[in-house]
């Protein structure tokens, strides 16, 4: 048991401590003068998330001010540990923590005042053969990424940390360059280095409001800040409230913005001489962290019965609740298994603050849907210290430039969809797991159990009732595979049975997940094999409802499509493009199919509108990212646009395999010969309910010959009100089955597609993806300039396949390496099941240097795997059909080229069918 010192006075002696040492150190940064009138960027919140925007905006010349209700860091900064990792599951994030790391070592050279950066290393513990796994992906990744890392045994670890006890782990990985941060110094030289560089800082400035003004187009855009000081006026905001981040929005009028406020907590123990000078501690498998400050241990962790708060109220600064230890008391007791000696030392103070949380556990960044000009960078999950320092330079590029040099995507405020946010109950369920969960396992293929039936598509209760195991994307549920004859609904959150929630009685969800948490070859490899060779062998139906569909029409639709779109749409109606959308960097955005029209029947998949039109069709997750460029690209250049969202509306019907056409020909009259519907065309065709039978009623939906799996196929676009009826047609049909989104994203990486914020990102330039032929030659699309400069001067990575002999599961940060030196790593991995090998996507780089053909084909290359290399070999396309000839339906090594299909009604008729 751990030794308490239950002094009444403690709670208040550490507050008083702590806020008389961070206030002293950051008052003297106030701007004392007048108050300024108008501003580049206001920034909202004086915690480290608003230090950093400011230092890095000031730093790059922007006029910019930052405004605090109380003091500075007196909201949730003042209290935190100041932890600061190298590694995580994430290349995103450990470059945004590579970037923080040196902008905290570099304050103290800047500013001539100690900046509170303690470079004393890290150690991860693991207790088990599953977590070494995961330790060793992040130490693979990690050679990948240039951060040093080392694997030591249990009685290694100890001589860096004596009062670890060896038997109760298997092994430890420790990262030098991890360390800490003081609060209270590190915003105190941001401000110093800021305020040097013109920027302005305003203590006890609350703000009342947040102007904003319905521009020509009808959007809403920021036009100023109302403070009890004065107005300043503005064009753009920030948003660093932290968890203040959601009434700051609905000032704006933002109604929701999911931050829920939990208390998180840490202990400061009595002194233990040993420990000094080594390094900090996570123990992920019993959610403890270990913060060595001189010769004492902050010990804090997760735990799984959290204090929720409804809100933080205004005045709320330098504050300290009571620590529960009914429920913080799970984490000494683990601290003093991992370290006996704790167990035996007293506690000196306890620190119990308010803490900000996402349903997602990632931050919010970046530019609101909503309103343009106003930015976040709020949410971040207790771990603002190892975060604001990086995201800072990222927001400053995302405000000056329009867009950041990462891939923030996962970050980005607008990963949200509006049916999300419309729904307290689910960010406040989402909120509680991700705290709950936030040291479990990352295990490539696991799902979340809260938030689950935000969305979902007409199909969904057919699905689950043919054996549907749903994933969660986007808040919409989507089939991941099928386990036929069984019924695996997703049950509603039951808080792991705390906060006097029953647990589910039905957890077979649950279960079924448990064959996923691992590392190697998922319990479900086969069953999604079969699913995936059934398309390459035959035909398989998949359901890709969740996609985002949009209409693009209005008078000024064609010049929208010329900026927005890289390629050309100048092609008559019945085309579907392959197309990009660039930001000005010249990186993707997303990766769209384009249906040109022209007018349509009134019907919602083929409305009636004047001029040129376009049916736009986005991955679901990116969909509300999609839908925001557009908007933004109207907004900016003035457009007389409209972006119509029907992704509800309509549901998605793909049918891809050899024997694709013979099946869907038994159920329209239209034609579907390479003559009569060729490849990348789209047309209204009608499709029966079931051919044959007596009530052969037909429907009318908008097919589109494309697929993602690299078979001959079609999408069929149907209205939500009868969608059930055709899927309950074609899934009565011989020789059809059932696939799921694993399989197919594994036939897409086996064929080549890319997948967007996987091998696909804003960080990408399309010629290093080979996307090349995807942007036309001429034209004024956004980014252009950066794609011409790139064909011209060549690129230093290079988009690349690897397949490997060896049997082996590949998920993705997986290192690369060339002639044995590290080169990258895969962003994506997944199992190749018609060539039944591992096949991942990467690119490779050059130190800096053009990347050839000759240098990637001269190159023996390797992939690490938890810290084992295996022999991969290289290819520049895909080894999976690269001509291209299953998409036509040639299939003549299989005996069924498609002139051998028996004929049907307009089969051979080239404008035949239906219209």
């Amino acid at each position: 048991m751990i030794k308490l010192i239950r002094d009444s006075c403690t709670k208040c002696t550490a507050a008083r401590y702590f806020r008389g040492y961070r206030y002293n150190n950051t008052r003297k940064f106030a701007t004392e003068k007048e108050f300024v009138s108008s501003a580049d960027v206001v920034i909202i919140g004086g915690g480290i998330a608003g230090c950093n925007t400011l230092y890095q905006l000031t730093k790059r010349g922007v006029n910019a001010v930052l405004l605090e209700r109380a003091k500075i860091t007196s909201g949730t900064t003042w209290h935190t540990a100041g932890l600061v990792w190298s590694l995580r599951p994430c290349d995103l994030e450990v470059k945004l923590l590579q970037d923080s790391r040196t902008v905290y070592s570099n304050l103290e050279k800047e500013t001539g005042d100690y900046a509170g950066w303690i470079n004393n290393g890290g150690m991860f513990i693991s207790r088990s053969k599953v977590r070494t796994q995961e330790y060793m992906r992040l130490h693979t990744l990690g050679k990948a990424m240039g951060i040093p890392s080392e694997v030591l045994e249990p009685n290694e670890a100890q001589k860096l940390f004596p009062l670890l006890d060896p038997s109760v782990f298997k092994m430890a990985l420790y990262s030098p360059q991890d360390g800490t941060i003081d609060p209270a110094m590190a915003c105190s030289a941001l401000l110093k280095a800021a305020t040097k560089n013109g920027g302005k800082v305003y203590e006890d400035c609350p703000v009342l409001d947040i102007h904003y003004a319905h521009n020509l187009l009808g959007n809403k855009e920021v036009t100023a800040v109302h403070t009890d000081k004065g107005v300043i006026k503005t064009k753009c905001v920030v948003n660093c409230g932290g968890a203040w981040g959601p009434r700051v929005a609905r000032f704006a009028g933002v109604p929701s913005l999911p931050i829920v406020p939990f208390k998180h907590a840490y202990v400061v123990c009595e002194a233990t001489p040993e420990i000094r000078g080594g390094p900090n501690i996570r123990d992920h498998d019993v959610n403890l962290y270990i913060k060595v400050q001189g010769e004492s241990c902050h010990v804090g962790g997760y735990e799984g019965n959290p204090h929720m708060l409804d809100q933080v109220p205004d005045h709320l600064q330098f504050h300290l609740y009571d620590l529960d230890w009914d429920v913080f008391g799970v984490h000494m007791n683990s601290a003093a298994t991992l370290c006996p000696k704790l167990g035996t030392v007293g506690v000196r103070s306890t620190v119990c603050g308010p803490e900000s949380f996402t349903p997602d556990h990632k931050p919010l960044l970046g530019e609101d849907p909503n309103v343009f000009g106003l930015y976040h960078n709020c949410g971040y999950n207790s771990a603002g210290m190892m975060f604001s320092a990086g995201c800072g330079v990222q927001m400053a590029e995302w405000i000056i430039t329009g867009r950041p040099s990462y891939n923030m995507f996962t970050f980005d405020v607008r990963r949200f969809t509006p049916a999300q946010l419309s729904r307290p109950h689910w960010v406040r369920e989402c909120s509680h797991e991700s705290y709950v969960r936030n040291y479990n396992i990352v295990f490539p293929n696991d799902e979340p159990l809260a938030g689950r039936d935000a969305s979902h598509d007409a199909l969904h209760q057919e699905l689950v009732d043919d054996g549907a195991v749903m994933q969660a994307r986007a808040g919409w549920e989507r089939p991941g595979f099928y386990m036929p004859g069984e019924k695996i609904r997703v049950q509603q959150y039951d808080w792991g049975g705390t906060h006097d929630y029953p647990r589910n009685l039905d957890q077979r969800y649950e279960e079924v997940l448990k064959g996923d948490y691992t590392f190697g070859f998922s319990k479900y490899h086969d069953l999604i094999g079969k699913e995936a060779l059934s398309c390459r062998n035959a035909a398989a139906l998949f359901n890709m409802s969740y996609y985002g569909k949009f209409y693009l029409t209005g008078p000024d639709a064609q010049r929208t499509a010329d900026l927005a779109f890289t390629a050309d749409l100048t092609k008559k109606e019945d085309r579907v493009v392959y197309s990009l959308l660039l930001n000005d960097k010249g990186g993707v955005e997303a990766d769209v199919t384009v249906s040109i029209l022209d007018g349509g029947s009134g019907q919602l998949h083929g409305p009636i509108f004047k001029g040129p039109g376009f049916y736009v069709v986005s991955s679901g997750f990116n969909a509300m990212h999609t839908l925001a460029h557009l908007r933004r690209i109207i907004q900016t250049h003035k457009l007389r646009a409209n972006i119509t969202d029907v992704s509800k509306q309509l549901c998605i019907l793909s049918i891809q395999g050899p024997d694709s056409q013979r099946i869907l020909q038994r159920y329209t009259d239209a034609g579907l010969s390479n003559d009569a519907f060729p490849v990348n065309t789209h047309r209204s065709i009608h499709v029966s309910k079931a051919p044959y039978s007596p009530e052969n009623k037909t429907y009318t939906c908008r097919a589109l010959r494309v697929g993602w799996s690299g078979e001959l196929g079609w999408e069929l676009h149907v209205p939500a009100s009868h969608a059930v009826q055709i899927y309950k047609a074609l899934s009565a049909a011989k020789g059809l089955k059932n696939a799921g989104w694993r399989a197919l994203t594994s036939l897409s990486a086996e064929k080549g597609y890319h997948l967007w914020n996987a091998d696909l990102r804003p960080d990408d330039n399309p010629i290093e993806a080979n996307l090349g032929f995807a942007c036309r030659k001429g034209g004024e699309y956004i980014g252009n300039e950066h794609v011409t400069k790139a064909k011209q001067n060549g690129v230093t990575k290079k988009y690349a396949y690897f397949t490997l002999d060896d049997k082996v599961a590949l998920y993705g940060q997986e290192a690369i390496f060339r002639n044995g030196e590290p080169v990258g790593y895969l962003r994506r991995g997944d199992y190749a099941y018609y060539l039944d090998k591992p096949i991942g996507i990467g690119y490779v780089s050059n130190n800096g240097l053009e990347v050839t053909k000759s240098y990637l084909n001269d190159g023996d290359y390797e992939i690490e795997v938890m810290g084992k290399k295996y022999k991969a070999t290289l290819h520049l396309r895909s080894p999976f059909d690269p001509t291209g000839q299953r998409i036509l339906g040639n299939y003549g090594e299989q005996g069924m080229d498609e002139n051998t299909h028996e004929p049907h009604a307009g089969q051979n008729e080239r404008a035949g069918g239906s219209e």
